[in-house]
């Protein structure tokens, strides 16, 4: 019993199970651990570790988009909307008629556009891409002083039979376009003939097609698909009042159906049917405006710099070619001149541009010297180390009468104002309060800086 007892006690021994990886003793080395386990040293840029580029690529969800087409960019940069039918419409508002904006009583008032010379002032490309046309219901003018002073000038070149020369001039976004536009306004409700050339850089910048006159010193050149647009321009606009004029020479050297007395200034203008012919065809309509018992004429211009300075173009031994040596701009600078006359009366304004220009030492020594001898204060002189001044600009702006344009008046600006919030334009309540702040904040009543203060917000 004793022995079985002491068997119970005793452990049993426990298997001990094979090794299955074998011990590997490391070798014997001198060196530590710490500098073991270090990378090895960087000697030089070529030691240092490189990215592992990627063999793959990135799955992409490939949207398939219809490019514009040529021009189209260009045509949805440039579009002009002239209503919107999400604004108010205004109601009490007069319309423009012929003798509106001559009469003292207009000034500071708002009136309506009418339909049709909406129309013709689309055709003349009056309208810019800049203005605030496509926030309101239909288009309004702001008839200002200055507007009355304008047009009475323009109603008394009719009556003294002589072309009233004018420069519009002053600060960036004060509206001289818009003044542009209100004179073609009155021009086209008196039954005017317009010719408007909306931008004076386009004639200038080498990107219309252009050709020498031959037999001409120093030669001169045509640009015969500007001048066959303007045509059409001028026909569109001026319709009825070409359909009405007749012929007073004959052309028929430009077209066999022409023939003085019965063909109309509208014949003359539809004769040209290809570019080639479109420079004959614009000199003799001209020719055919500067008659005595035609219409009266007016001749506008915007961007007067662009048209006094070296053109783009060059001539046949590449030699630059300046702006007064294009016929077209040489037609537009004499009548400014006065070397063109108009003897039924009328008007040739040119609009300077303050966004859109270069520094031209001539033509600012120019309107100045005017603009003082106008005001009666002494006549600046010229710089005697400036070295670009030319005589040719001189020429063509002394006989002008400058008209300086900058910030309406805080009744003017009210009126503007009121009108925008009849058009549901400007949520503020308007009072003297609101009435100096933005007139404040315009520059003193700049018109576009006032727009940018209480419009912009609104503005797609």
């Amino acid at each position: 019993m004793a022995s079985i007892s002491l068997r119970s006690l005793v452990r049993p021994s426990i298997p001990v199970a094979p090794r299955i990886q074998p011990i590997i003793a490391a070798a014997f080395s001198s060196t530590s651990l710490l500098s073991a386990a270090a990378p090895p040293a960087i000697k030089s840029r070529k030691d240092l570790p490189k990215k592992t580029k990627k063999t793959y690529k990135k799955k992409q969800n490939i949207v398939p988009v219809k490019k514009p087409g040529p021009g189209e960019r260009k045509a949805f940069r440039k579009r002009i909307q002239l209503s919107n039918n999400s604004a108010l419409p205004v109601a009490g508002l007069d319309a423009l008629e012929a003798q509106t904006m001559s009469r003292a009583e207009s000034a500071g008032r708002m009136y309506a556009v009418p339909d049709e010379v909406v129309d013709q002032l689309r055709a003349l490309e009056a309208f810019k891409a800049t203005q605030t046309w496509n926030l309101f219901r239909k288009p309004h003018v702001l008839v200002r002083k200055e507007t009355v002073e304008l047009m009475g000038r323009l109603e008394a070149s009719v009556e003294k039979k002589e072309a009233f020369k004018c420069v519009l001039t002053g600060s960036r976004l004060s509206g001289k376009s818009l003044m542009l536009l209100q004179a073609m306004s009155y021009a086209l409700l008196n039954e005017w003939v317009v010719i408007h050339i909306p931008e004076g850089q386009d004639l200038t910048n080498g990107n219309t097609e252009y050709s020498p006159v031959p037999d001409t010193e120093p030669m001169q050149f045509t640009q015969p698909v500007y001048c066959l647009k303007l045509l059409q321009n001028i026909y569109k606009a001026n319709r009825a009042v070409l359909e009405k004029t007749l012929l007073k020479k004959d052309w028929s050297r430009l077209s066999a159906t022409l023939k003085p007395g019965s063909s109309t200034l509208a014949d003359l203008a539809l004769s040209a049917k290809e570019s080639e012919f479109a420079w004959p065809t614009l000199s003799a309509l001209w020719t055919e405006l500067t008659q005595e018992g035609q219409p009266p004429v007016l001749l506008a211009l915007d961007g007067l710099a662009h048209i006094n300075k070296v053109s783009a173009y060059r001539d046949p031994a590449f030699n630059p070619v300046h702006a007064h040596e294009l016929l077209l701009v040489r037609t537009f600078v004499d009548a400014l001149s006065g070397k063109t006359a108009l003897p039924n009366g009328g008007a040739v304004i040119a609009a300077t541009s303050e966004n859109n220009t270069h520094y031209h030492p001539s033509q600012e020594l120019a309107l100045s010297q005017l603009e003082a001898g106008q005001a009666g204060k002494p006549v600046p002189k010229p710089d005697p180390y400036e070295r670009k001044y030319d005589d040719r600009v001189y020429d063509a702006l002394k006989n002008s009468t400058v008209m300086r344009l900058e910030g309406v008046s805080k009744d003017e600006a009210r009126v503007l104002m009121e009108y925008w919030g009849a058009s549901g334009m400007l949520r503020s309540v308007l009072d003297s309060r609101v009435v100096a702040e933005k007139w404040a904040l315009g520059g003193h009543g700049i018109v576009g800086e006032m727009e940018r203060a209480s419009l912009m917000t609104m503005r797609m």
